[in-house]
């Protein structure tokens, strides 16, 4: 197997982009949100989860509020995603990091796992990328 490289789209990246397809952008304030729950929330879930990504991403960028990234908060963030893994047998290793890019190593149950994509995605990058946005790539190292 070979490692996947995972992109990311700024929100003005993505503005364009749905510009390109024709997609408008809307903005749900807090009273749509609450009529949108009651028929499906699991969407008002997702879009209130993406618009506060974007908000503080937006927000980032306009401070210059990065945080660098270091191997404490690291591994501090690896404790968090180690303890969600660890209750399906799996495990993970921080292999080395840069300014942008992290390579780990899902172990354990992990390791065979068809679902390790997903957790490298739905987990790592999510926990990750909550501390620091500036990481644009994240991969498993086999």
């Amino acid at each position: 197997m070979t490692s996947q490289t995972l992109h990311h789209f700024s929100p003005e990246q993505l503005a364009q982009r749905n510009a390109e397809f024709g997609l408008t952008e809307h903005w749900y304030t807090d009273d749509e949100l609450d009529a949108l729950e009651a028929s499906d929330p699991l969407a008002a879930a997702r879009i209130a989860q993406r618009q506060a990504k974007i908000a503080r991403i937006r927000q980032q960028a306009a401070t210059g509020d990065i945080i660098p990234v270091t191997a404490e908060g690291l591994a501090d963030i690896m404790t968090e995603i180690r303890a969600i893994l660890l209750r399906d047998g799996g495990d993970i290793e921080l292999i080395s990091f840069t300014d942008t890019s992290v390579r780990v190593r899902l172990k354990g149950a992990c390791a065979g796992c068809p679902n390790a994509m997903l957790d490298l995605k739905n987990v790592v990058e999510t926990l990750i990328r909550r501390t620091y946005p500036q990481i644009k790539e994240i991969q498993n190292t086999y």
